[in-house]
């Protein structure tokens, strides 16, 4: 394999590899487990394609001692993955169930005995299905039960997990599941889904007071923070760029790390955003605790113009009525995905984080990179994804750029071990490091698998 060079990364730099309980553990009606939000939309006609659903999955509930010893083999100091708050609390409150908190145990312990250092993700978009009844995200008990669900996860397991991460990519349950509508639970709202995305964030904050209270090393939160990209330098794109940077960045950064509400709301979502009777008074202070870690998934750049809304009709409106809208990033590689291929806008995104926050940034750590690309399982058994290798490398390199103009990042996480179930898509969409067949559960470690493991090996 011809491979790119290996960027360099300090002593002690973390390099991990990701997962999610729904895209991968399968079991989804096991020992206990309730119904998420995700089991009952992608039950619905035409939500996901093919109709897939995680029913199944990569079997990793099964399988686990499988993927484990890939990820050992592979050489990670670190693995982050999610927990099912639906294994664990069927109803999304009551009585912890003790067969989900028994599989995590065995996978926690399995990790260890491996050498692997934990991180567990509380809230991967699986919202139980009995609490979305109840109003899901738009109300405030679902934040206040998910700080309790947090406290049950760090009394079974803070003794042996180090690294927690409260939610994943908060924007996309907001705003792609309440008014984009193709993430579960797959609603188009105004101003419900600004409550949504509040209450999100005050779970957050109630999280992390539960795990301080137990004593957890390290506790911090996942974001997708776009870089965003005027299409022209009129003043009409120009415009569009901040209502885009609004909803995507910070309408979650600013009440994180500077404790106020981004100036440029009103603007974004006009009368939608007038009634906020979802906030109170304390959530600023709640939202707004200090954290050891911001967790950064990182893909591509968009590139954003000017639009009308969607609706005329305000009753209408939904929370992504913005009046922007994405184009394409010409001139450049495009993923499985569609997505534009520009590795020095991660440098770019990161070095700004950097310069509005300063210090009010904790350290960073990538939660998330990598790339579907059209990978073909040759005669010979050997999957030679060299385009991933190449993304990989690339992005690797503009990491280490931006911690050359003084951005503070600690670890690495690989997006994803495995082929997994990619929400609306299906299992159309290859994101793995590992091929999965998904028929008999084959696992086969690709071009990029060994790439990664040579460069992990080189930094010991």
């Amino acid at each position: 394999m011809n491979s790119p060079a290996f960027p360099a990364f300090p002593e002690g730099f973390v390099f991990g590899a990701a997962t999610a309980a729904y895209q991968i553990e399968g079991a989804a009606a096991e020992d206990g487990r309730g119904p998420s939000i995700w089991d009952t939309y992608s039950r619905l006609p035409g939500r996901t394609a093919h109709g897939h659903t995680g029913d199944v999955a990569c079997d990793h509930y099964h399988r686990y001692p499988e993927d484990i010893a890939l990820l050992k083999d592979l050489g990670v100091t670190s693995y982050r993955f999610s927990i099912a708050w639906p294994r664990i609390r069927p109803q999304g409150s009551g009585p912890a169930n003790p067969a989900g908190l028994g599989f995590y145990d065995r996978l926690v312990d399995e990790l260890l005995a491996a050498g692997i250092e934990p991180a567990a993700t509380l809230y991967h978009w699986d919202l139980p299905q009995a609490l979305e009844d109840r109003g899901g995200w738009r109300v405030r008990e679902s934040a206040e039960l998910f700080g309790e669900y947090a406290g049950i996860m760090a009394r079974r397991l803070g003794d042996r997990v180090p690294r927690w991460i409260t939610l994943n990519e908060p924007w996309c349950s907001a705003f792609l599941g309440h008014s984009v509508g193709r993430h579960a639970p797959g609603t188009r709202e105004g101003t419900p889904a600004l409550a949504a995305a509040h209450h999100l964030l005050v779970g957050h904050g109630h999280a992390v007071g539960a795990l301080r209270a137990e004593g957890v090393r390290e506790v911090g939160i996942t974001l997708n923070p776009d870089w965003n990209v005027a299409a022209t330098g009129s003043d009409a794109d120009r415009a569009a760029v901040v209502r885009a940077d609004t909803q995507h960045n910070l309408v979650w950064t600013d009440p994180l790390f500077a404790g106020t509400y981004p100036a440029t709301e009103h603007e974004t979502w006009q009368e939608l955003i007038e009634n906020q009777d979802f906030r109170r008074e304390g959530d600023l202070e709640l939202i707004s605790r200090p954290l050891d870690f911001v967790g950064v998934n990182y893909y591509r750049p968009t590139v954003v113009a000017d639009a009308p809304y969607r609706e005329a009709d305000p009753a209408l409106r939904t929370a992504s009525d913005n009046r922007y809208r994405e184009v394409e990033y010409p001139g450049v590689r495009h993923t499985a995905m569609g997505w534009p291929v520009v590795p020095g806008t991660f440098t770019q995104l990161l070095v700004a984080m950097k310069q509005r926050y300063g210090d009010r940034l904790p350290p960073v750590h990538i939660t998330e990179n990598g790339s579907a690309e059209h990978d073909v399982l040759s005669p010979d058994g050997r999957v030679r994804d060299a385009s991933r290798v190449q993304y990989l490398a690339d992005h690797l390199a503009a990491l280490r750029a931006a911690m050359d103009e003084g951005v503070d990042v600690r670890g690495y996480y690989v997006w994803s071990l495995l082929d997994n179930f990619e929400w609306a898509l299906g299992y159309d969409k290859r994101f793995g490091i590992v091929r999965v067949d998904f028929e008999t559960q084959a696992r086969t470690p690709k071009d990029s698998y060994r790439w990664y493991r040579e460069l992990i090996a080189a930094h010991r």
